[in-house]
């Protein structure tokens, strides 16, 4: 599980120097495609069960179409903003933002407790966007791209809950990967994915690392891992994912780390295992 948060992490810089050196269309598509493409072998050799029933696809088609919005969010914030900045945001905001859907779009109830968790959350992503210091001025182009990412994986996170008790997850990831490679194929067609030509090598290094390593291998070992651990302890090892972000872009970028940054993701962090804690307890 570890190993795969890095993973992911790392996925935020190495994405970004894919976003350097393509158009953030040709980035996503090709990174789910990839995924895609090297699943299915995965997919035969765990010999994973290939069916759902139509609520379990429509709520897969839903995910792999939010899936491919978070792609083009993922490497467009990229190109403009700091990897391990977004890397941070995304992952400490997403389950936040989750919890908060769930509770207005779900009706889920919640303890006193949660709601002192998510009032820490909540603080915590102030922070993380600069908003006791900057006021409204985190709506720049970087810090949107990067909210966009977060409220768009909450909801694909809230979509996959639902499907959990209709499909495999690795079959429900294969089938959201599929959806989301072609969706964005068809917003990359006008930039020519299929010229290899027109894209350098480094641009081809990093999106296949991309597409088979944080992609196939880090999703294969998340649930195995998670069917091990269980599934209401892996959002703490979600926020392992920063480190790897901003240790990497530190490493390739020289990225600077702001203080905002380090304490909205550790008050995120404590908001989301204090709220685990009360909901694990109740079981």
């Amino acid at each position: 599980m570890i190993i795969a948060m890095l993973f992911w992490g790392v996925s935020w810089t190495v994405g970004k120097i894919a976003a350097e050196h393509s158009y953030a269309e040709v980035a996503a598509f090709w990174r789910y495609a990839i995924s895609f493409i090297t699943l299915i072998p995965v997919i035969w050799f765990l010999k994973t069960p290939l069916k759902t029933d139509k609520k379990g696809f429509l709520y897969m088609l839903g995910a792999g179409l939010l899936t491919s919005v978070f792609n083009y969010l993922f490497f467009a914030g990229l190109s403009h903003g700091a990897a391990g900045y977004g890397g941070t945001m995304v992952t400490s905001l997403s389950p936040i933002l989750t919890y908060l859907m769930s509770i207005a779009i779900l009706g889920t109830k919640v303890s006193t407790r949660q709601v002192a968790a998510l009032s820490i959350g909540i603080f915590g992503a102030l922070v993380l966007l600069r908003v006791p210091f900057e006021g409204f001025g985190f709506l720049s182009v970087e810090s949107s791209y990067f909210l966009g990412c977060a409220v768009v994986w909450a909801l694909v996170t809230i979509l996959s809950q639902k499907a959990a008790s209709r499909a495999d997850p690795m079959f429900y990831t294969l089938v959201v990967f599929g959806v989301a490679g072609f969706t964005n194929m068809m917003f990359a067609l006008p930039y020519h994915p299929f010229d290899f030509a027109a894209y350098d090598n480094v641009f081809w290094m990093a999106i296949i690392f991309i597409g088979v390593v944080p992609g196939t291998f880090s999703t294969t070992l998340y649930f195995v891992s998670a069917g091990k651990i269980g599934a209401h302890r892996t959002g703490v090892f979600m926020f392992i994912v920063p480190i790897g972000a901003i240790v990497s872009s530190v490493i390739a970028y020289q990225e600077a780390v702001a203080l905002s940054t380090i304490i909205g993701c550790a008050l995120a962090f404590a908001a989301v295992v204090l709220f685990n804690m009360k909901k694990s307890k109740q079981k």
